[in-house]
C-alpha cells in the first residue's frame, strides 16, 4: 500500500520517508527499530556514566544558537534535572533545534561526561505534555527530517494492520516448530510487551530471513556434483617442482590445500572449493599451485580479483612465476583498444592465465579452453558472481579463497555446496604483530614513535572508518590527512580512499610499495590483501567501529617482512563488549578464534555485515538474536526441501528476492 493512503502522511513526509528507504507500508513493516527507550528506569544525571546510552527525563530551558566548526555544524540545548544542569549537543542537525521548545522532555542518546561537563550526543526526544504513548519499551528509529519518533511509531502501527504477512515456511513445518505467526512477530518487534516477547519475535523474523536466505541459496547454487569434461595430465611430480619457484618451503597445511586441489582435479567430478586460511598463511601460493596444474595440462586459467590494486599487483606476481605463460590483464582503467586486443587475443587462445577485476565478468569476454578459476578475497563476490565466472565455459573448476576466517558452523551452512579446505598455520617467515590500545594521553608519543620509525626507512598505514565524517563523532580520512601532513611535516604522506578512480589508487599503491611515501592515510580499501614489505605499523582509528575479522584483516597489512611489526587500536568511544572484543584482538593472532569471538559478541546478523550484504540483510541487522537461530533455519530448510520435491511456493517468495541476494557474502 503507498504511504500517502496512511494517516498523517503527506507528500513531503512521503519524501522524506523514501530518503529512508521506505516506498510502501512493506518497506515500513520490515524498517525495524534500532533500539528501545525502557520507558520503566529514567535515570538520574548523577548516575550518568561516559559512553553509556541513557534515558533522562529533564526539562529543556534554552536552545543555543547554531555554530559551525570547520564542515561541522553544532548546537546545545541546556538542560536541568532537580536543580542540575547538563547539555544536549547534536552535530549536523540544524535542523532539529527549531523544534525545541522550553519544557520536560525525555531523552535518549549517548553519554558524554568529562571535566565535570555532562552532555547527551545526538540524543533524540520526546515531549512529556501528558499525551505521550511512551510506555513500557518503546521503539527507536532512525528517522529524517520530518519524520518524527512519534510519527514513525503512529505509521508502523497503521502499516502492521493493513500488511499481509505471510511466511515462505510451509504451514506442517511452522506447526511442528511451534513457530509464532510473523504478524505476531513483527507486532512484537514493533510494539513489544516485554523483553521475553521481543527475544521471541525478534528470533521468529530472523527464522524466516534466514529460510528465505538458504531457500535462495539452495535454488541458485546448482549441483555440485558436476561430472568432469576435461582431463588433466599434470603430474604429481611436475606439481613437487614448479612449488620450487617460491622462495620458501611449503608449510604443511599448504602441501595438505594442493593435495586437495590436485585430488579434485583428477577426480570424476568438477571442484568446487573453498580455500580459508588466516592472514598471511600462503593461499595465493597455492592458488598458483592449482593455476599450474591447470595450464601444465593445456588449458586456460583466470584469476579474479575485488579491486584493480590487488588485481596490479598478483598480475605482476603472475608474470613472475610463470615466466613461460602467456599472462593478460582486464581491468576498467584499460584502454578500449587494450581491452579488445586482450578480449581478441583470450578468444583465440592466445593468453594462458588472465588476471584481471569485475570486468572480467562481462559478457564479451570469451575463452578459448577455460578450465581453473580462483576467486580471490570471495567476500567481495556474490553468488551471481561466482556463477557468471564459472559460466565461462564448461565444467569448469571453481577455487574460491577467503582470507576473513569463517566460523566452521557458518561455513558449513553458507558454503554447503563447497568442499572446504582451510590452512591453519602461518609461513614461518612470518613476524607476530604486537597489539596495543592507545589512549588520548599517548597519542602524541605514538605519532613521535612512528616519526622515528619511518626516519629509518619503516612505513606505516593510517586507517579511518570513513571518507568524510557526516556525524562530528569520528575520525574522516581527508581531516587526518590535513592533520598529520600539519603535525609531521617531514614526513611524506599518501592519501586513498574508495572515491578516487581505480588508476588514481593503483598509482598510490604503487609509488606508497616503491617507498616514494611513508605513510598511507587511508580507508579500509586497504585491508585486502595489498603487500608492502616495510609497512611495520597499522594504526587504526576508532577501532570500536571495527569487528574483530576487520580489525585482523588490518592488522594483517603489516609484519610482511622480517621486521617486529605493531598495530595501534585508537578507541573514540564505546561500550564494555567493544572494549571487550578490542582486549580479545590483543590477546590472538588466530583469526579462526577471533571470528568464533567475533559470532559470540557481535551475534550471527551482525557477523554477516551490511557492508557487503545489501538490502535483505541490513534490514535485520538491528535484530537480536542467537546464532541457533541459523541453524534451526538450515534444519527446516532442509527438512522443507526433503519432503516438497517442487517446493514452488518456497521458490517463487525467495527468488523474488534473489535481486537483494544476488550479492549477498560472508562479512
Amino acid at each position: 500500500m503507498d504511504l500517502k493512503q496512511l494517516r498523517g502522511v503527506d507528500e513531503k513526509r512521503a519524501k522524506d520517508f523514501k530518503k529512508l528507504g521506505i516506498t510502501n507500508t512493506a518497506d515500513l513493516a520490515r524498517y525495524f527499530p534500532r533500539g528501545y527507550l525502557d520507558m520503566t528506569s529514567p535515570k538520574s544525571v548523577r548516575e550518568l556514566i561516559h559512553n553509556d546510552t541513557a534515558l533522562v527525563a529533564c526539562r529543556l530551558t534554552a536552545v543555543e544558537p547554531v555554530r559551525y566548526t570547520g564542515r561541522v555544524k553544532i548546537f546545545r540545548a541546556k538542560l536541568e534535572q532537580n536543580g542540575e544542569p547538563f547539555f544536549a549537543v547534536w552535530f549536523n542537525m540544524p535542523y532539529l533545534a527549531a523544534r525545541l521548545k522550553a519544557g520536560e522532555y525525555l531523552f535518549y542518546g549517548r553519554v558524554q561526561n568529562r571535566y565535570g561537563q555532562v552532555n547527551l550526543v545526538n540524543p533524540t526526544f520526546e515531549p512529556l505534555d501528558g499525551k505521550t504513548d511512551m510506555k513500557g519499551l518503546v521503539p527507536v528509529y532512525r528517522v529524517s527530517g520530518s519524520v518524527t519518533q512519534k510519527g514513525m511509531r503512529g505509521c508502523m502501527l497503521q502499516a502492521l494492520r493493513s500488511e499481509e504477512l505471510s511466511s515462505a515456511i510451509p504451514s506442517p513445518l511452522q506447526k511442528q516448530y511451534g513457530l509464532m505467526s510473523l504478524h505476531d512477530a513483527y507486532s512484537g518487534v514493533h510494539a513489544p510487551r516485554s523483553q521475553e516477547e521481543l527475544a521471541e519475535a525478534s528470533e521468529r523474523i530472523a527464522l524466516e530471513e534466514y529460510f528465505t536466505l538458504l531457500s535462495a541459496f539452495k535454488l541458485i547454487k546448482g549441483d555440485k556434483s558436476e561430472t568432469r569434461l576435461r582431463k588433466y595430465t599434470v603430474t604429481e611430480r611436475e606439481v613437487a617442482e614448479f612449488e620450487t619457484r617460491f622462495p620458501f618451503t611449503f608449510t604443511q597445511g599448504q602441501q595438505a590445500a594442493v593435495r586437495d586441489i590436485y585430488d579434485s582435479l583428477v577426480s570424476p567430478y568438477r571442484m568446487n572449493r573453498l580455500l580459508q586460511g588466516d592472514v598471511g598463511s600462503g593461499k595465493t601460493a597455492v592458488a598458483l599451485t592449482g593455476i599450474f596444474m591447470a595450464v601444465k595440462s593445456g588449458f586456460q586459467a583466470v584469476y579474479l580479483s575485488p579491486t584493480e590494486v590487488l588485481a596490479a599487483q598478483n598480475f605482476a606476481l603472475l608474470q613472475r612465476i610463470f615466466p613461460e605463460y602467456r599472462v593478460g590483464y582486464l581491468a576498467g582503467s584499460g584502454t578500449a583498444k587494450e581491452k579488445r586486443e586482450l578480449k581478441s587475443a583470450l578468444a583465440a587462445g592466445e593468453i594462458d592465465i588472465l588476471c584481471g577485476t569485475h570486468a572480467v565478468l562481462q559478457d564479451d569476454v570469451q575463452f578459448a579452453s577455460l578450465a581453473f578459476c580462483v576467486c580471490d578475497e570471495q567476500h567481495r563476490f556474490g553468488v551471481a558472481q561466482r556463477n557468471t565466472l564459472t559460466e565461462k565455459g564448461e565444467s569448469i573448476d571453481l577455487l574460491v579463497m577467503s582470507a576473513t576466517p569463517i566460523p566452521r558452523t557458518l561455513s558449513l551452512i553458507f558454503y554447503g555446496d563447497l568442499d572446504i579446505t582451510t590452512i591453519r598455520e602461518k609461513p614461518r617467515e612470518r613476524q607476530e604483530i604486537a597489539t596495543s590500545l592507545i589512549s588520548e594521553r599517548k597519542y602524541d608519543d605514538m605519532l613521535e614513535y612512528i616519526r622515528k620509525e619511518v626516519k629509518n626507512g619503516k612505513q606505516a598505514y593510517f586507517v579511518c572508518a570513513k571518507i568524510d565524517d557526516d556525524e562530528g563523532q569520528i575520525t574522516s580520512v581527508n581531516e587526518l590527512y590535513e592533520e598529520l601532513c600539519g603535525r609531521l611535516p617531514d614526513v611524506r604522506f599518501a592519501l586513498l580512499h574508495g572515491r578516487m578512480k581505480d588508476k588514481e589508487k593503483s598509482e598510490i599503491m604503487a609509488s606508497f610499495k616503491r617507498k616514494e611515501y611513508d605513510c598511507l592515510v587511508s580507508t579500509t580499501v586497504i585491508e585486502v590483501g595489498i603487500d608492502v614489505p616495510d609497512a611495520t605499523i597499522m594504526v587504526i582509528y576508532n577501532a570500536e567501529r571495527f569487528g574483530l575479522s576487520q580489525l585482523h584483516q588490518l592488522r594483517g597489512r603489516v609484519g610482511r617482512g622480517s621486521e617486529k611489526s605493531w598495530c595501534f587500536l585508537l578507541v573514540g568511544s564505546g561500550s564494555e563488549t567493544a572494549l571487550e572484543r578490542l582486549n580479545i584482538l590483543k590477546s590472538t593472532s588466530d583469526g579462526f578464534v577471533l571470528a568464533e569471538k567475533d559470532l559470540e559478541l557481535r551475534g550471527s546478523g551482525d557477523f554477516l555485515g551490511t557492508r557487503q550484504s545489501g538490502k535483505f540483510l541490513t534490514e535485520i541487522k538491528n535484530l537480536h538474536y542467537s546464532s541457533e537461530v541459523i541453524f534451526l533455519a538450515k534444519k527446516i530448510t532442509d527438512e522443507a526441501f526433503a519432503q516438497d520435491a517442487d517446493h514452488r511456493e518456497i521458490r517463487r517468495i525467495a527468488m523474488k528476492k534473489y535481486e537483494y541476494l544476488k550479492d549477498v557474502v560472508l562479512n
